[in-house]
């Protein structure tokens, strides 16, 4: 069997009308399945798939009077796990370093608050949230890959604000622009 990349990627949501218009509006994924899965047990979770390239879509589902399933609860994953929000991110394919430029302005036009571009040596990057609170990145490769790169080795020294380590729960933002 060939690798293919992901089919999807499930997430959570609190509010799916913000978030479809944030991935819809902002970023320009294209929805292609939309559901409301009624629950016998009593509630519904309306459930919605983005194109995201390549035939590999993001999902997210928001529940709804679904017994067992608490109505209020962290969707933004790092801040319910007490971590930065870098631990636990999505990164998209800008494809070259003009297109993350451009993307980097398109995002900062749309009112959404980004990083500057950071070069990691082998790939350049820019960060932001969506309106869950879940850390985002564009990205694109700035060179191929090398054996050496496989090789487990200190390669540089940064300070935590760099990578974005120096948030707790407390100090992240729940509100991020949408």
């Amino acid at each position: 069997m060939t690798k293919k990349g992901f089919s999807h990627i499930g997430l959570s949501t609190l509010d799916l009308d913000k978030t479809r218009e944030f991935y819809e509006d902002i970023l320009g994924f294209k929805p292609v399945r939309c559901d409301t899965i009624k629950i016998k047990e009593g509630g519904r979770i309306r459930h919605i798939f983005f194109d995201t390239g390549r035939d590999q879509l993001l999902a997210f589902m928001e529940a709804k009077d679904i017994p067992d399933v608490p109505v209020e609860y962290d969707a933004g994953i790092n801040r319910g796990l007490g971590v930065p929000s870098a631990f636990y991110h999505f990164a998209f394919e800008a494809g070259t370093e003009a297109a993350l430029e451009e993307k980097k302005q398109e995002l900062r036009d749309k009112g959404v608050e980004v990083s500057e571009v950071v070069d990691h040596d082998w790939a350049k990057s820019i960060y932001f949230k969506d309106p869950n609170g879940m850390q985002m990145e564009y990205c694109c490769f700035t060179r191929d890959f090398h054996d050496e790169d496989a090789v487990m080795t200190e390669r540089f020294e940064a300070p935590i604000a760099a990578l974005g380590l120096e948030e707790t729960p407390d100090i992240v933002s729940t509100n991020p622009p949408s």
